[in-house]
Formats: C-alpha cells, sequence, structure tokens
C-alpha cells in the first residue's frame, strides 16, 4: 500500500471512529479540523461533512435553510441537512445581527450555539442562559422558529 493511500485509509478510520465515539457517549459530531500534519488533501475529505439539525426534522430544516436563503445568507443546497454551509449561512445571520463575532466557518460550537440562544431568547421564547449547551430548552425554541419557518414556505 502507497503511503498516501495509507495515510488516507489511517486519518478515515481515525475520523469515523471518534464520531462514533462521540455518537455513542449521546453527543453529535462536528465537523473539526484534522490533525497537525495531514496533507490538505487528505484533510478536505475528512472534514466539513457533519450535519447537526439540533433536533430538527428533516422538514424543519428545510425550513430553517429557506428563510436563511430568502433573507440573503446562502445555505446552499436546501436538502434539509444543516450541514456546514447551513450553519455558515445561521452564522453569517447572526454576525450581522451583531449576535455572533466568531470565524465564519459552520461549526456548530458553543459561540455558534450562544448567538443561537440570544436569538431565540429575543424572539422564540427561549428562557434559558446563554451558555452555548445546545440542551432541550435551546432545542424546542429552535423547533418553534423552524415550525415557523415551514408554515410560512409550506413545507
Amino acid at each position: 500500500m502507497q503511503l498516501r493511500s495509507w495515510k488516507r485509509t489511517f486519518v478515515s478510520s481515525l475520523a469515523v471512529a471518534a464520531i462514533a465515539a462521540v455518537t455513542v457517549a449521546g453527543t453529535s459530531a462536528t465537523a473539526t479540523a484534522a490533525p497537525t500534519g495531514v496533507p490538505q488533501a487528505i484533510a478536505a475529505e475528512i472534514a466539513p461533512q457533519a450535519v447537526e439539525n439540533l433536533g430538527l426534522t428533516v422538514r424543519q430544516a428545510k425550513g430553517v435553510q429557506r428563510r436563511y436563503k430568502e433573507t440573503g445568507y446562502d445555505p446552499g443546497t436546501i436538502d434539509g441537512y444543516l450541514g456546514t454551509n447551513s450553519w455558515k449561512a445561521i452564522q453569517r445571520g447572526h454576525r450581522a445581527q451583531g449576535r455572533y463575532s466568531g470565524p465564519i466557518d459552520g461549526i456548530v460550537g458553543p459561540e455558534t450555539i450562544k448567538a443561537q440562544q440570544r436569538s431565540l431568547k429575543q424572539f422564540w421564547g427561549y428562557t434559558g442562559a446563554i451558555d452555548g449547551v445546545a440542551g432541550p430548552g435551546t432545542r424546542a425554541a429552535f423547533a418553534r422558529f423552524a415550525d415557523w419557518c415551514v408554515a410560512l414556505y409550506g413545507y
């Protein structure tokens, strides 16, 4: 086996194992940077394909994607899966509203969740802390927003 092929197989296996371990532990996988020293081509194959719907159904996620597209923040394909491009659109929307100052990277980390919580608190009945944890209250408020989007666009 050639070195390049071996590295790709090894790194891909590590990524799959890490995602499986996180999923078994009860949390969802999000894209992260590849380890230092991994060739750029291999890193591009691994990284940003994670989806994080925060409990939304495909129908609800389509509504959210459509809302962001309609308001000028292109989420990419409206497919019902909030992947990297969808979260980049959400981050850009939150930045424009002054709720988010982090990188536009599409990663659903604590700062992205805090921005989401600020928005949900202002408009969608979220009453919890702005703590960056997508707990039941955050997910319920996000679902209320998504249901509104579904009704608005007829999904």
